[in-house]
């Protein structure tokens, strides 16, 4: 009797234990896809400040790069933070940015220049295999159509190829507007790039829509959080299955009271100033955390180039001034 007892016992204590195993791995599981699923509220960073350009001159410095970062964690409640680069004295940010326990969008910069997009690629590789838990997505590029149209399409196809080849961990993506994410119609469909990508990036300003676009001609700051959120969707609905992340999206802070006019109907929409760049951050993060999405706010810290490429109000964008002392938005920090 003892034996029969011991016969049934022993295949039924296996039999438990197997469940207790099968339970924890899909515990495991479940917890995993629960961690990926973390919306992440984050903020461009770009450290050419001041009389710094990207085009020509000094580098960003470490010491510089360690002040602004001090700073956005001080001053702001981001611990995430994407990137314009990963050569020219930008790959010292990943290790002040893993010193800080920040995580990182790392955008390999591409151009028209195959020599530097190559340097770039494998630039991008090393640092992303270095700092594993650091650097959390990469793209391959950003705005890279709406700068040159197709023509660099096979640089960004080279640089997703070489991250595919290197088995990194961090999925990819290359980030555009949500107008070539639609493929340039009304219609959002798929691009050629929507099978090569793990996720996708799309950028969204309506400031910029209320100047050029013919389409979208007049919104408002307390319209913008709705315009981000229904590009988001369109894309989203011509690419199930993927993440689709807004991974810019913001307001100028300045000149106050200034306003853009659109080259096409000569409306005047959008009015620029500390407030409205507050409330257009916080009311769209409110509403990508209630479908539990991450984003991205642009930008960090202001950049006095960007006149030459954006106007009066391309050095406005910053959360925070490009001059030291570098004070970011009281009227956003105050809500926070």
């Amino acid at each position: 009797m003892h034996v029969f007892i011991k016969r049934l016992l022993i295949p039924a204590i296996i039999f438990l234990l197997s469940i207790h195993v099968q339970s924890s791995f899909a515990d495991k599981q479940t917890q995993s896809k629960k961690d990926a699923q973390t919306a992440l509220q984050c903020i461009a960073f770009s450290p050419y400040v001041g009389k710094l350009t990207p085009d020509y001159g000094a580098q960003p410095s470490k010491q510089l790069i360690d002040t602004l970062l001090d700073q956005l964690i001080k001053e702001t409640p981001f611990r995430c933070i994407m990137t314009y680069g990963v050569i020219n004295g930008l790959d010292y940010v990943f290790s002040a940015a893993e010193a800080r326990h920040m995580k990182v969008i790392a955008i390999i910069w591409i151009d028209d220049d195959a020599t530097v997009n190559s340097q770039s690629i494998s630039n991008g590789i090393q640092l992303a295999r270095r700092y594993e838990k650091t650097i959390i997505k990469l793209s391959c590029g950003s705005e890279v159509r709406t700068r040159h149209d197709y023509a660099f399409d096979s640089e960004i196809t080279r640089c997703i190829q070489a991250m595919r080849e290197a088995k990194l961990k961090q999925p990819v993506a290359t980030i555009d507007t949500w107008w070539e994410w639609c493929n340039r119609s009304l219609t959002c469909g798929q691009t050629s790039f929507s099978a090569q990508v793990d996720w996708i990036g799309i950028n969204i300003f309506p400031w910029w829509e209320n100047r050029f676009s013919g389409i979208h001609t007049c919104i408002t700051a307390k319209q913008a959080a709705d315009f981000h959120i229904a590009r988001l969707e369109e894309v989203q609905k011509a690419n199930p299955g993927k993440e689709v992340i807004i991974t810019e999206f913001g307001w100028p802070n300045g000149p106050d009271n200034g306003t853009e006019t659109n080259i096409k109907t000569g409306q005047h929409c959008g009015i620029a100033g500390p407030k409205n760049q507050a409330a257009v951050i916080e009311s769209t993060f409110k509403k990508l955390a209630q479908q539990n999405r991450s984003g991205v706010v642009f930008e960090a810290f202001s950049e006095d180039w960007k006149p030459s490429n954006e106007g009066n109000f391309g050095r406005f964008w910053g959360l925070c001034q490009g001059e030291p002392p570098y004070t970011c938005n009281k009227e956003f920090s105050r809500h926070r």
